[in-house]
């Protein structure tokens, strides 16, 4: 059973966002399934440093997008990926030190608190003020 289930409501409206979206959540549900299945330690290190990577990469896309479009939304939008990312990244500084038992479930947590809320809240507000701009 995937952590993340995609959902039409987590595009925005710009194509290239709402694909790497897609991948994103495809990419998380992968290494939850490995974290789940492997106790493979270095593995399980190396995915949390590719999803770091390609989140960051995805962010800065994303709100390279928002200042393009003068998004008004884009300082608190960005720091709620900033958010994210410090958490990611003290789940990989926890796996690193040996805090493996409770990287899985602390991912599962972060990852599915933040994407639910993240995409409702800050992803919406950036899809309505497209729209809205686009229909003016």
């Amino acid at each position: 059973m995937p952590l993340l289930e995609w959902r039409n409501e987590y595009e925005i409206g710009i194509p290239g966002v709402d694909k790497e979206h897609y991948d994103l959540i495809a990419l998380i549900n992968r290494l939850f399934a490995n974290l789940v299945e492997s106790r493979d330690s270095p593995l399980i290190g190396d995915f949390l440093g590719e999803v770091h990577a390609k989140v960051a990469a995805h962010f800065a896309l994303e709100e390279k997008e928002m200042r393009d479009r003068r998004y008004q939304g884009y300082p608190e939008h960005k720091t709620d990926h900033e958010t994210l990312l410090d958490e990611i990244r003290s789940i990989m500084d926890m796996h690193d030190t040996g805090g493996y038992a409770a990287t899985g479930n602390d991912l599962a947590d972060a990852l599915t608190r933040w994407f639910g809320s993240h995409f409702r809240l800050h992803d919406a507000r950036f899809h309505h003020a497209i729209i809205g701009k686009s229909a003016t």
